[in-house]
């Protein structure tokens, strides 16, 4: 079975996410130095995505 046309073309699309996981926050504050080993992964504060 071929795929439909108009999916081929969302599947090209690359959009840019302005959400990210909780593990790429936590990879981002300890780049930036906010993070400490021991700190929880709940309520992390607010980052954006490069």
């Amino acid at each position: 079975m071929t795929m439909h046309p108009s999916l081929k073309n969302a599947a090209r699309i690359k959009v840019e996410r302005n959400v990210l996981k909780r593990f790429e926050r936590v990879d981002q504050l300890k780049e930036e130095g906010r993070w400490k080993d021991g700190d929880r992964g709940f309520g992390l504060p607010k980052t954006k995505p490069e």
